[in-house]
């Protein structure tokens, strides 16, 4: 085991059978997802300019500062039993690897970061994002590069693409898994849902489409 304060991975042992279900007693950081609460948590986290800076309860209470922030996300991923992974890796020396991994708060971090960006970042950066940073950025990262200076050309381009991040994404966790409700901007106007209906003729007309579509065929 390696437990810091973001996860725990575990290793070795019988988990070195990629056939071998992980025992229940092994895990330490999340609930059992059988044995979660029956009841759905709901919360909202805020974020300004890709970080997030509140974090509200279901009760309402209000949490910010990283650490503190950081710390309630795990709270809460944890007693819901949210951010268990079990996988086969690949290793940096060419040889496989079967690692088991808890990871709570920062698993929730992550997947509202990627639905808020979903609403508010450029479309070619964001495939760019995709294609080229956060690859090659876990690559980085897994093999051991952090002091390097392709970690630090990768990273600069991810403050450059967080510029404008900034939004609030509603959340849900339920045994073990977690979903977003709803998302919004109040400064970033990329989505507009009257251009986008389907119900409604706005500024751009599916007559439009006529002459895009005789080009590309």
């Amino acid at each position: 085991m390696d437990e810091n304060l973001a996860h725990c991975s575990y290793e070795a042992g019988i988990l070195e059978d990629p056939d071998v279900t992980p025992p229940n007693d092994m895990w330490k950081l999340t609930v059992d997802p059988l044995k979660a609460p029956d009841t759905p948590e709901d919360f909202t986290l805020v974020f300004e300019k890709g970080r997030p800076v509140k974090l509200v309860t279901a009760k309402g209470e209000t949490v910010t500062g990283a650490l503190e922030l950081f710390l309630e996300a795990n709270s809460i991923a944890r007693r819901h039993g949210v951010g268990r992974v079990d996988i086969v890796e690949n290793r940096f020396i060419g040889l496989k690897s079967r690692g088991c991994y808890e990871t709570p708060g920062l698993s929730m971090l992550r997947n509202a970061h990627v639905a808020l960006a979903g609403l508010v970042l450029d479309r070619e950066v964001r495939a760019l994002r995709d294609q080229f940073v956060t690859f090659n950025y876990a690559k980085i990262l897994y093999n051991g590069l952090y002091f390097s200076p392709e970690r630090e050309f990768i990273e600069d381009s991810i403050v450059a693409s967080q510029k404008g991040v900034n939004g609030q994404v509603r959340c849900r966790v339920y045994k073990g898994s977690f979903s977003v409700l709803g998302r919004s901007s109040e400064t970033e106007k990329l989505y507009d849902a009257s251009e986008s209906s389907m119900d409604e003729i706005g500024a751009f007309a599916p007559a439009d489409t006529t002459g895009f579509i005789s080009v590309q065929a």
